[in-house]
């Protein structure tokens, strides 16, 4: 008596719960099961009479607040979903044993398809997902160990109908795509070092970055048309790649910071070989793809300052504009820190060029006339931005027909700027020298040290190395270097018939000289890259990366104040890894620095923490 009263439609819905459906619910359960088995059979059960029953469960107690679909959960959902298990684990196990991997997804996908079909033929919506994560358990999940064997060789052979296949499957079920996604990092990293392993020493920068840029473009579309440019893929892509531009063999440094820095050398240059500024665009653009997976960025930024240095300097830049659009290419991929050096190195070639012009008013502004009987024009650079280092030489005599350029200079730069010294960097400075003893003219384009040398010839036909040294001044190393290269170019003859030049040797014009070109370049090792110059810049990299190092450690040790000294290196490497992989030795070495300066020291209650000394 005590139950709510119901109105006709619930009341009649109730009865036919109680009348009709549960006393037949086990006669009932059993047809269905079998009729849909049927249908997964091939067969052809009456469709319309099965969702009609199955319906009625789902709607016979509809009319209730609370779980309306209870009853059809309870009668018909559990047990069809634990048949729908047994049915499937029996259908893998036959489909194993009939067919290989390829044929075995295929038919699976098939089965989940025709299952989902099924599911909307007969079911409650709220049954289609459970249904077919059954299907995948009893299919794929429980068949992970057979599927993962066969990843290697799908992905090896880059099968890809297989791969889309397995990804499909995989990526439902749990624990299913981690082992693929390491294959496919495995076979990218393989055949990353396998592309860039065996390159030619000839134009090695331009076939290391194409050969990067050629496996990344391959597996980026790889990814994006069979593996639904899943980003877990993408990520796997990275990490091989980095591990490939990053390789280096045992014992030797990764070679990568400097191959980059000669590939974007070669592509800046004027002898860029027939591209026009926009393909030149392109190519660096495709490059910073290649860049950002380099792990040692700040040796990258020393050896493309040296490089953009010599370019600025010698005038080899295909143009300015390049340089810069290249300088805001590296700023987008690595910050304003990594490049205000480089933008000021760009800047100071403007402001040289707005000197020059000052400095030609200040001349024809002289009381008197000043004529300094040559062209001159300077180059003034700030010297902490420019990777330059003081005269190998450290003693030059400028040659008597400069004296006067360079002082007018020196006078015109300190009336405009007090305080400011001036550092003349000769064995950069460049010149054009006329030859008027031969029967051609020649202009030759020659180094401040080679001018030196060969306008002694304007006084005497033989000059001997004593007068030489004596009226530039050089150390023996720099005038020996310097003689040879115009021995070299014939130039000039040497009375010995050994090749060794001495402090014995004489010199004399070669009055038969010739070339093809009426004006020309005498290059100088000065000018090449030498091991030397590679080493330099390596130690200047160590050196700059302990500044940093302890910079960061006091930095972070000022605002954390005590720290354990695994916490310490953690967050070190942290701040340090957008410009290099700091390694565990050097922090400990940086932090021993530190203790020694008394910025931080070690905490009296723990040895394994520091404190900072304010």
């Amino acid at each position: 008596m005590n139950e709510p009263l119901m109105e006709i439609g619930e009341l009649a819905l109730d009865m036919w719960r109680k009348l009709m459906i549960e006393p037949l619910q086990d006669t009932l359960l059993r047809m269905l099961l079998k009729e849909i088995k049927s249908d997964r059979c091939g067969e052809d059960p009456n469709q319309k009479v099965i969702h009609g029953v199955i319906n009625s469960f789902v709607h016979v107690e509809q009319y209730k607040k609370k779980f309306p679909l209870k009853f059809y959960h309870e009668i018909f959902e559990w047990p069809f979903l634990a048949e729908t298990g047994e049915y499937y684990k029996q259908e893998a196990s036959n489909l194993l044993q009939e067919s290989n991997c390829s044929q075995y997804m295929e038919k699976i996908l098939g089965r989940l398809k025709d299952e989902e079909i099924r599911c909307r033929k007969y079911l409650h919506p709220s049954s289609y997902t459970k249904v077919i994560h059954e299907c995948q358990q009893r299919m794929v999940a429980d068949h992970l160990q057979f599927l993962h064997a066969e990843c290697h060789n799908i992905i090896r052979q880059e099968r890809r109908s297989d791969m889309a296949n397995m990804y499909t499957l995989l990526r439902a079920v749990s624990n299913g795509l981690p082992h693929m996604i390491q294959e496919l990092q495995n076979h990218i990293h393989d055949e990353g070092l396998r592309a860039v392993s065996n390159l030619s020493q000839e134009n090695m920068p331009t076939q290391f970055v194409e050969s990067v840029l050629e496996v990344h473009g391959k597996f980026v579309q790889l990814v994006n048309t069979v593996l639904n440019g899943d980003q877990h893929f993408m990520s796997a892509l990275d990490k091989a790649l980095t591990c490939v531009v990053n390789y280096r063999e045992p014992k030797s440094v990764c070679k990568a910071p400097e191959l980059l820095a000669k590939y974007c050398d070669n592509m800046l240059k004027k002898s860029a070989k027939g591209m026009t500024e926009n393909e030149v665009e392109d190519k660096l653009t495709s490059f910073i793809t290649v860049f950002k997976y380099i792990d040692d960025k700040d040796v990258f930024q020393k050896f493309y300052a040296r490089m953009l240095a010599k370019r600025l300097i010698h005038g080899l830049s295909m143009s300015m504009d390049s340089e810069e659009t290249m300088i805001n290419k590296l700023k987008q991929a690595c910050g304003y820190e990594f490049t205000s050096k480089l933008h000021r190195m760009y800047t100071d070639m403007s402001v040289s060029a707005d000197l020059n012009n000052k400095f030609n008013n200040f001349i024809r502004n002289q009381d008197t006339v000043v004529d300094l009987g040559i062209s001159f024009q300077i180059y003034v650079l700030q010297a902490g931005a420019w990777p330059l280092t003081q005269a190998p030489s450290s003693t030059f005599a400028i040659p008597q027909e400069l004296e006067k350029s360079v002082q007018m200079f020196e006078l015109f730069y300190n009336q405009h700027f007090s305080g400011r010294k001036l550092t003349w960097l000769h064995y950069l400075c460049t010149g054009e020298v006329k030859m008027n003893y031969l029967s051609k003219p020649y202009v030759a384009m020659v180094t401040t040290y080679q001018m030196a040398v060969l306008l002694a010839f304007n006084n005497s036909e033989s000059v001997t190395y004593k007068e030489l040294q004596d009226s530039t001044q050089m150390n023996e190393k720099e005038l020996t270097k310097t003689i040879k290269s115009l021995l070299d170019v014939k130039m000039i003859n040497h009375d010995h018939d050994k090749e060794d030049v001495d402090g014995e040797s004489i010199f004399s014009l070669n009055m038969n000289f010739s070339s093809k070109r009426t004006k020309f370049k005498i290059t100088t090792p000065m000018q090449k890259d030498t091991p030397q110059e590679v080493e330099q810049t390596r130690s200047a990299v160590d050196e700059d990366r302990k500044m940093y190092l302890q910079a960061a450690i006091v930095r972070i040790m000022k605002a954390r104040k005590i720290l354990r000294h695994n916490a310490l290196i953690q967050e070190v490497i942290s701040q340090s890894r957008a410009r290099f992989n700091p390694s565990i030795s050097m922090i400990k070495k940086c932090i021993e620095v530190l203790i020694d300066k008394q910025y931080i020291e070690r905490s009296q209650a723990s040895a394994d923490e520091y404190s900072y000394v304010a």
